[in-house]
């Protein structure tokens, strides 16, 4: 197995089953060296909690990346997760050009929005820096509401195929030409992912599950970039990243008091047979 060196940047929730907390154990899990910018530390997320603490690490990220630099360590891929504003957006477009090994595949879920809203304390000049650094990736992961302002197209819950290719070509116009276009639902008690790859459009569908669980769209984003370091072509790591999600779902059903994650630790063997 070619043993590669891959870095996570977005913040660390130190309760709480969300960004580096998620994405560090999923990605070494798949036989990936993880190395972590952390953007942000905080008592716990920001989704129930209340009172939590909260360090914002922006000023460090660049002496982070002067000091790597000068040891020359460089990364065969960076996948970015929630960046707390476009000052840190910046920053990582600069890791991306001075630590970027030959061949470095760059991941960014624009972690921004999700049920037609921007998450609080995003606005507009936050979207057009997101949409610069998403210029810059070979793939990118957005969910529907990410993608509407991402584009510009009006949010809409009913939709056809039609609609869902406006958004790919769109997306492709702000230049990553893959897209890993997440919550695509065409019928009722379905949903999935549409997966744009060298100009191949694929689907994947699966059942809608009735419990949803926060940070699962980390998990999924971790377990995307884990399978398609491993190997895999985006459309099987999306799918197999979308099937540990579910299994994630699933096992945190039976626990109706752990609100504020899903249990992505006790399935995570699922994750690596599906990889391997």
């Amino acid at each position: 197995m070619d043993y590669k060196k891959i870095l996570t940047i977005q913040d660390i929730s130190c309760v709480g089953q969300c960004s580096l907390t998620v994405a560090l154990p999923i990605l070494s899990a798949c036989g990936l060296e993880t190395c972590v910018l952390p953007s942000a530390v905080l008592s716990t997320h920001t989704a129930g909690f209340s009172g939590y603490t909260f360090r914002d690490l922006t000023e460090d990220m660049p002496a982070i990346k002067d000091h790597w630099v000068k040891e020359g360590i460089r990364f065969a891929a960076i996948y970015t997760g929630y960046l707390g504003s476009t000052r840190q957006i910046d920053y990582v477009a600069d890791i991306f050009e001075a630590t970027a090994d030959e061949g470095c595949v760059k991941v960014v879920d624009p972690a921004m929005a999700d049920n037609g809203k921007l998450y609080p304390g995003f606005d507009q000049p936050f979207v057009e820096a997101m949409k610069g650094l998403c210029a810059k990736a070979d793939y990118i992961v957005p969910n529907i509401t990410e993608s509407c302002f991402l584009t510009g197209i009006p949010y809409r819950t009913s939709y056809d195929k039609a609609y869902i290719d406006e958004h790919l070509q769109k997306l492709t116009a702000l230049g990553c030409k893959n897209v890993i276009l997440t919550g695509v639902s065409y019928r009722t008690g379905y949903t999935g992912i549409v997966v744009l790859e060298n100009g191949v459009e694929r689907y994947y569908e699966h059942i809608l599950l009735p419990n949803s669980c926060h940070g699962t769209g980390d998990i999924y984003a971790s377990a995307f970039v884990g399978a398609l370091m491993r190997g895999k072509d985006a459309y099987t790591a999306a799918k197999i990243a979308a099937n540990y999600t579910m299994e994630c779902i699933k096992a945190t059903a039976t626990e109706p008091n752990h609100w504020y994650g899903a249990k992505f630790e006790p399935v995570l063997l699922k994750l690596i047979q599906a990889i391997e």
